[in-house]
């Protein structure tokens, strides 16, 4: 880490750095000065273009994934503005990302500069002692993280979770999962567009894929649930043709000729997922359907159908992908959904 004194790179007697806007306003940094400072900078990294990054009011509010992005980069330029900022032309030319820490009007860039370089460090192995800390924390994720507690285990009233206590590691992690997701839902539902849910859902998962004609792509869709760790995906075949061209296909799959045969092998304490692949009036928010799936104790079965008028007649919750017109293949479309749902951050 190196820093830069904006200025050395003044110019006239007395280091200028800064003029009046055009039409009115405040004071601006100059460009001119500004590109100065910046190929000083990249100087001390010859060969390494660097990646620039500008905190303003204007630019993205900085998410953990925009500081994982930053910290994979080998050289990050950060140019903090004072007054009213800094000449919009050397942003067009030079900056590659504008970043903000919030709604609010600071005196300069210093401290968005410390909060970046803070949060990139940590990502840095060896600054952090403990590098599965890092995984577990807040964001990582893409869930807050769980409440924690130390000595005295009885403080003005107040005692630590017995689960906490009682040194089975299982429990424990099933608990703090469980208190991480209670958090995100209460405090940031907003994080749950972003975060799979997966290692949050302690019951089993399931598919089941109800088929029209034999041009299902089952290799795919049983990779898709290895992927996704689902098991053996469920296939619904109305016919008896179709059974048997399916099993004689795809030995990995469970085909079985009605939707109401795989409702009785997974019990009744199933929550029904019905993805639809074009909008219907009785779909819930993608956010909502996370929500369910998580809050749910007993198991969870996603069902598609290549025709969706196909699930109209299966109690369940129901949401839906995309439009009617999108030309997406099925087992895409599989995959799509289940990814939102269940992929990586």
């Amino acid at each position: 880490m190196n820093l830069v004194n904006f200025r050395d790179f003044g110019r006239g007697n007395y280091r200028q750095l800064d003029d009046y806007a055009y039409g009115s306003g405040g004071m601006l940094f100059a460009a001119p000065q500004l590109k100065d400072a910046l190929d000083f900078a990249a100087s001390r990294h010859e060969g390494v273009k660097p990646f620039v990054v500008y905190p303003s009011p204007q630019g993205a509010v900085i998410t953990q994934e925009i500081i994982e992005t930053l910290a994979n980069h080998e050289h990050v330029v950060i140019v903090c503005g004072h007054y009213e900022g800094i000449d919009e032309r050397f942003v067009q030319k030079y900056v590659d990302l504008e970043v903000s820490i919030g709604d609010c009007v600071l005196t300069g860039g210093e401290v968005p500069a410390m909060l970046i370089v803070d949060a990139m460090s940590r990502l840095v192995p060896g600054v952090v002692g403990k590098g599965k800390a890092v995984v577990e924390d807040s964001f990582y994720r893409g869930m807050l993280d769980n409440p924690n507690y130390t000595r005295p285990a009885m403080w003005e009233g107040l005692g630590v979770p017995e689960v906490l206590t009682g040194g089975n590691e299982r429990e424990i992690t099933h608990w703090r999962r469980r208190e991480a997701v209670s958090r995100t839902l209460n405090r940031r539902p907003d994080l749950l567009a972003r975060a799979s849910i997966r290692e949050y859902i302690s019951v089993d998962v399931s598919l089941a894929v109800i088929a029209a004609d034999d041009c299902v792509n089952l290799q795919g869709v049983a990779e898709i649930c290895r992927l996704y760790d689902l098991g053996r995906p469920y296939v619904v075949a109305r016919t008896h043709e179709l059974r048997e061209a399916m099993k004689a296909r795809c030995s990995e799959a469970r085909i079985l000729g009605s939707v109401r045969k795989v409702l009785e092998r997974e019990g009744d304490d199933v929550l029904v997922v019905r993805v639809f692949t074009g909008a219907r009036n009785n779909s819930l928010h993608s956010l909502e359907l996370k929500r369910r799936c998580i809050e749910h104790d007993g198991g969870i079965l996603f069902v598609f159908a290549q025709n969706d008028d196909e699930l109209e007649g299966i109690e369940g919750i129901s949401g839906y992908l995309f439009g009617n017109d999108e030309e997406v293949p099925f087992c895409a479309k599989i995959g799509i959904a289940l990814d939102r749902f269940l992929g990586k951050r």
